[in-house]
This record gives structure tokens, C-alpha cells and sequence, in this order.
């Protein structure tokens, strides 16, 4: 990020197990100490919306929080349009972390169906409105929508 530190890191992930524990951890260690982590789970919007307006933020990741809020059984549509609210007023950039679940089989079951038709029309939400789409296969940075 070319913006000053620090920056915020907006967590969504739960240490519900051992390994989802030690995951983070190692994460987190990755991190500097320029990086301010606000953990997050569900109230995205929240975080974005409390965060210092001249600090860039990472929102790592939304396949996560929306995986958070289906367990949960929140709106999702309401949840959608709160974080579309905050990242239109917070004045540094916001960059979101997603995954791609679309490119693989069709599902077996009705839940992951779900998931990942809802995972499709979230990205496509937040991709309208971003300046830069960037999709990483193997590594390498696609440039779907804007410049390097």
C-alpha cells in the first residue's frame, strides 16, 4: 500500500479450533508492528465505518465473513449493503481480501450452493464499485479491472 502507516487489518477469521488458532497466530506474526489488527468476524461494516478515516485498511477476507454471517443466519443483503455504506465514506483506500469459489464443481449440497452463488454476487457488489479488481492465480497478479 502506498498509504503511511499504520495500517488496519481487518480480521474476519475465528479461532474456533486449534488449527484455525494456530493459523491466525502465524498470520498475525507475518504482520509488522505498522499494522493496527481490528478482529471482526461479523460487523464488517462496523469496522470499516469506526476506523481512523486517513489509515488504508485490509479486510482479510469476505469469503470468510460471509461464511461468518450464513452460520449465523444474519441478513446477508442488509449485511452487504452496511459494508457497501462504509467503504463508500472511509477516505483511505480499502482493499478487500475474497476468493474466487465459482471456478470448481457445482456443489453436492444445497448449503455450499448457496454459499457460493451468494460468495459470486458479493464479489461482484464490491468489484462494481472498486477502482481496482485484481485476481491472483498461481501467485500471478491479474489485472481484471483498472491499472498496475
Amino acid at each position: 500500500m502506498a498509504s503511511q502507516p499504520p495500517w488496519i487489518y481487518v480480521a474476519t477469521a475465528e479461532p474456533l479450533d486449534n488449527e484455525m488458532a494456530a493459523r491466525i497466530a502465524e498470520h498475525r506474526g507475518r504482520r509488522g508492528r505498522d499494522w493496527q489488527t481490528i478482529e471482526a468476524p461479523l460487523d464488517l461494516a462496523c469496522a470499516i465505518s469506526t476506523a481512523p478515516a486517513a489509515n488504508a485498511i485490509l479486510v482479510d477476507c469476505l469469503t470468510l465473513w460471509l461464511s461468518n454471517l450464513m452460520l449465523k443466519q444474519r441478513d446477508i443483503d442488509g449485511e452487504i449493503e452496511r459494508l457497501e455504506a462504509a467503504i463508500a465514506k472511509h477516505k483511505a483506500p480499502v482493499v478487500l481480501v475474497s476468493n474466487e469459489v465459482g471456478f470448481g464443481i457445482v456443489p453436492d449440497n444445497a448449503q455450499a450452493r448457496r454459499f457460493r452463488d451468494l460468495q459470486g454476487r458479493l464479489n461482484q457488489r464490491v468489484a462494481a464499485r472498486a477502482d481496482r479488481v485484481v485476481l491472483v492465480v498461481a501467485g500471478l497478479p491479474m489485472f481484471v479491472k483498472g491499472t498496475p
